[in-house]
């Protein structure tokens, strides 16, 4: 089935210095010798930079060059050992070797592991978070670099098993093995500033950001299926875990791509609300998760990695304006539901706070 044109609402930009961050990632990623030989040249080839240059449209390019060198690391880390090699079979040695990568996260000065280029590649990229970043927006990137690895050893658990999770656990797991929090910090760091820790912890943002990485992933795991079906070995979806539980591939893809909608409607009632009523840091920060979720649409589309021109994916080259999807309920997935209760009401006039805020010079304020 191919996948028609999904709803997107958020216009789409790209850094105007993504060729160069292009270009400085293919030499980065043969510099550290991120991955084998073979897997490099794949990912030098899916236009990366790009990616990270869509996703930061805008502001420092230090920092967009870093978030490229970074995914590109990711991948080296997730296709080449997560993936295609046989520690992704074996949860608990894989936790092991994902422990001693966030050590190396953790303390880059130590002398850990210096032949391993995944270890000397992440070595690199903590040495210029610091560089750009706050000592706390730094530990907060190592604390979602450990959910990311905490959720893939989940995901090996069922490679090992060839099983396939439920919806409920597949959601609450695809929000970390996606590897999308750790990507929130940079969005900070790329304009300089840093959002108030009272705006950070209100559940309203926290729920925006989770509705991000759900879309997020909803739609690589839309955008990859063709892909990874095609492939060898055990993979694992969105589709794959609804036709588990019982509905054709066509419906899957429906019903996959409505949940994506609704959530998607339901993250931008949200931001734009907490654009209105937030700090100036705050409205940086939800149109940068904005970003994020058009730049990761219009790379999925984009990019050799899913359009695979060999056996073509059948991917939209466009989007719609028309959501499938746009009721105001939650979908009936319990880990999320939540989100729907911070959400203000649809006729809320601007400027009229959530029930959980109250006023504060300077934004938001979490109720205690």
């Amino acid at each position: 089935m191919a996948v028609p044109p999904l709803f997107s609402p958020i216009p789409p930009a790209i850094h105007p210095r993504y060729a160069a961050i292009e270009a400085h990632t293919t030499a980065w990623a043969e510099a550290h010798r991120i991955g084998s030989a073979e897997l490099r040249q794949r990912l030098v080839r899916h236009e990366i930079g790009a990616f990270a240059s869509r996703v930061i449209p805008l502001g420092c390019e230090e920092v967009v060059q870093t978030l490229a060198d970074f995914v590109l690391w990711l991948f080296g880390l997730d296709d080449g050992v997560c993936e295609e090699s046989s520690l992704g079979q074996r949860p608990g040695d894989l936790s092991g070797a994902l422990h001693r990568l966030l050590r190396v996260a953790q303390a880059p000065e130590a002398p850990l592991w210096l032949d391993d280029p995944l270890a000397n590649g992440l070595r690199d990229l903590r040495r210029r978070i610091d560089r750009w970043g706050t000592a706390s927006q730094a530990a907060r990137w190592v604390g979602c670099l450990r959910e990311y690895a905490f959720s893939v050893v989940w995901e090996a658990s069922h490679r090992s098993a060839n099983t396939v999770p439920d919806l409920e656990d597949y959601t609450l797991m695809r929000l970390y093995d996606g590897a999308t929090t750790v990507v929130f910090p940079l969005l900070e760091m790329a304009h300089g500033y840093e959002l108030p820790q009272q705006e950070r912890d209100h559940r309203a943002v926290r729920a925006a950001e989770e509705m991000a990485s759900f879309v997020i992933t909803w739609d690589n795991d839309i955008f990859s299926d063709h892909k990874e079906r095609a492939g060898e070995g055990y993979y694992l979806n969105v589709l794959r875990v609804l036709e588990a539980e019982g509905l054709s591939h066509d419906k899957a893809m429906t019903a996959a791509i409505a949940q994506r909608d609704r959530v998607l409607c339901a993250f931008v009632r949200l931001v734009d609300h907490l654009a209105e009523v937030g700090s100036p840091q705050l409205r940086q920060y939800v149109g940068g998760l904005k970003s994020f979720v058009r730049g990761s649409q219009d790379w999925g589309i984009s990019s050799i990695r899913y359009t695979t021109p060999d056996d073509p994916a059948g991917l939209p080259m466009v989007f719609s304006d028309t959501p499938t999807d746009d009721r105001p309920e939650p979908l009936g997935i319990d880990a999320i539901a939540w989100w729907w209760d911070v959400l203000p009401p649809a006729a809320l006039p601007a400027g009229t706070l959530l029930p959980t805020q109250q006023p504060r010079r300077g934004g938001l304020i979490g109720a205690r």
